[in-house]
């Protein structure tokens, strides 16, 4: 994930920063867990592409502020972003002021709602990737876990062949972590075992 490694502390998977509030209750309450709300995965994909070349901690500090921004994510009202909507969004000092970025996020509701149209859900197009079941890894080590995979190249490329952007394999597959596609959790975390129980039978 681009940062320190922590190994072991607190019983948690390295990057973890035990020192950091933020990112140990990013670990040990959101990260792994499968997410299957489509508007929910939508976002994660959205606030992944503004991650682009920046570290994730990043856009956690500034993550209530891009919800505030974008309207709680709504694809409905992003959909309908403007011109006066891109240059509030540009002036915005509490989120990425990226304008490929918010472009590409302006997009990707419009794309998630074409899609909706066609009666294709967006979850169920993600998790068919994996047949609906999570990838459940058994990584002893964080130095063991890959930065892509084939499948991460596979789902990114059906990502851009729909039209979304910023949505390149090692950013699709933080993804992917993040929205427990797959548990990457190392196995001597103590969220390993906690998020497999959670994947649906």
């Amino acid at each position: 994930m681009g940062v320190k490694v922590y190994e072991g502390e607190g019983g948690r998977c390295g990057w973890a920063n035990p020192a950091n509030p933020l990112y140990v209750a990013y670990h040990d309450e959101e990260w792994g867990v499968p997410e299957y709300d489509s508007r929910a995965l939508w976002e994660k994909l959205v606030l992944d592409g503004f991650q682009a070349g920046l570290a994730w901690i990043t856009i956690l500090r500034k993550r209530d502020a891009f919800r505030a921004a974008f309207a709680d994510f709504d694809p409905e009202v992003v959909a309908r972003f403007d011109e006066d909507d891109r240059a509030r969004l540009l002036a915005d000092a509490g989120i990425i002021r990226s304008r490929a970025k918010i472009d590409a996020a302006i997009g990707g509701a419009k794309i998630f709602l074409a899609m909706r149209d066609r009666g294709e859900d967006f979850s169920e197009f993600l998790w068919a990737f994996t047949d609906g079941a999570v990838v459940q890894n058994h990584w002893k080590e964080i130095g063991q876990v890959p930065a892509q995979t084939d499948l991460a190249v596979e789902v990114a490329k059906a990502l851009k062949a729909k039209g979304f952007r910023f949505c390149g394999p090692v950013i699709t597959y933080a993804f992917m972590q993040a929205v427990g596609m797959v548990n990457d959790h190392v196995t001597g975390c103590f969220r390993h075992s906690e998020v497999a129980a959670l994947e649906r039978r």
